[in-house]
């Protein structure tokens, strides 16, 4: 079994830090404490992801960061429709940054096509601006 990984858009997020702002809240987190994601869609081949993949974030058309994937757990909404939580690692690890277009939901991605960590001295680092990032991204610089 090869490893997977997963890549959504991080809707209503401006900035990496937006997003782990919206991840240490408690609307974002399960009764365990982990951050999770909630979707419709159940994986098919969640094996493969829970074998060390990730969940890539898109925030506003680039990947920035990615967060190991703990385990899929099964939710009913207030609605009574039955859901997937993407169960997350607290750490959000910054990678380089990739253009992406928008799409709908989430999709899988190959290790091969998953952007690279930045390095260690480079995780604290504040993001740039999405259009810096974006045209720095065009040219290859980053």
């Amino acid at each position: 079994m090869a490893k997977l990984h997963l890549i959504k858009l991080s809707v209503g997020s401006d900035s990496v830090e937006s997003l782990m702002r919206w991840q240490s809240s408690a609307q974002a987190r399960g009764p365990d404490g982990q951050p999770r994601h909630i979707t419709r869609m159940w994986p098919k081949r969640a094996d493969e992801v829970l074998d060390g993949g990730s969940i890539y974030w898109v925030v506003q058309g680039l990947v920035q960061c990615r967060q190991r994937i703990l385990r899929f757990d099964e939710v009913t909404g207030a609605d009574g429709i039955r859901r997937c939580a993407f169960v997350l690692d607290p750490e959000i690890v910054r990678t380089t940054t990739a253009p992406k277009r928008p799409f709908q939901g989430w999709r899988y991605l190959q290790p091969s096509d998953a952007p690279a960590d930045l390095a260690a001295h480079r995780q604290n680092e504040d993001s740039l601006p999405p259009a810096l990032s974006a045209a720095l991204a065009d040219i290859g610089v980053i």
